[in-house]
């Protein structure tokens, strides 16, 4: 195990040793519509001071209980050397912490059965002059027979001062239709592999495959919306070999099924990439 893989290791049993159980969610707040400002003559009053993007961002581990909650979130301990991206983390965190909050909220003076619980873990998986990749994994439990899983995956640019998502990565609905193609096929491959394993009739099979096979379409429509969570994997030239699609639980199969991936090779890829970020791959 790497350092990384042991520090993270070390974080994640502080937590269950103090908390019992940890789990996670994630929402947003809907935005509130300033009034219009009255017109005047005179000049305009200065604007309301704003953070600026690259002012530091204090990350800290949270660790708290209640009998109504537990929440458990960790961070990368030097991520703060990068502000934008700590201010992402720091919104997410934010914004899981909100949707358990207004769970909490909803019971008023009742006490659940079993607390809610909100748990979440980043971790840095990658850190180069040009790319820094931090995964986000967690679930968030408010009540039912388990917990929803929360995924997410970040991928900063140090030399853009920006984040990289996936309608800057792919230039075009083409480059969408290839990959669309390769990882459903992947996925396809996959299904019917562990299938073959389960001695299945031939008509059981096939509804398995059917069923499977409309699923993994849906998932992975030729949109970015359906390629949202990604993390780049680079050779040993630093150069991107392939990127790593990550689908949460349901968008590709069942619950059961847990979190899936599928890596692309930077040979698919490379044709169809936005030219801005074209030499971030490997060529063949």
């Amino acid at each position: 195990m790497n350092i990384a893989g042991n520090r993270r290791a070390l974080r994640v049993s502080a937590l269950a040793l103090a908390m019992g159980v940890v789990v996670v969610a994630g929402c947003k707040r809907d935005g509130e519509t300033a009034a219009p400002a009255a017109p005047v003559e005179t000049a305009a009053e200065p604007a309301a001071p704003t953070v600026a993007a690259d002012a530091p961002v204090e990350l800290r581990d949270v660790i708290e209980t209640s009998p109504q909650a537990v929440v458990g979130i960790s961070y990368p301990p030097d991520i703060a050397r990068y502000p934008g991206l700590a201010k992402a983390l720091a919104g997410y965190a934010d914004s899981a912490r909100a949707e358990l909050q207004q769970a909490v909220d909803g019971l008023g003076n009742d006490k659940p059965t079993m607390p809610y619980e909100l748990s979440l873990s980043f971790e840095k998986v990658l850190e180069t002059p040009q790319l820094v990749v931090v995964t986000a994994d967690g679930s968030r439990y408010t009540g039912g027979a388990h917990g929803e899983p929360l995924v997410a995956r970040f991928v900063w640019l140090p030399e853009q001062q920006q984040m990289l998502t996936a309608d800057k990565l792919v230039a075009d609905a083409k480059g969408w239709k290839a990959i669309s193609d390769y990882v459903a096929d992947q996925l396809r491959e996959r299904v019917a592999t562990r299938l073959s394993g389960d001695e299945l009739e031939p008509a059981q099979m096939q509804e398995s495959l059917r069923n499977a096979s409309r699923m993994i379409a849906d998932g992975t429509g030729p949109s970015a919306d359906n390629f949202s969570q990604f993390q780049p994997l680079t050779g040993a030239d630093g150069h991107i070999a392939a990127i790593r699609f990550v689908f949460p639980p349901y968008q590709v199969g069942p619950y059961s099924d847990g979190t899936q991936t599928v890596d692309v090779p930077a040979a698919v890829l490379v044709p169809h990439v936005a030219q801005d970020v074209a030499g971030l791959f490997a060529r063949g």
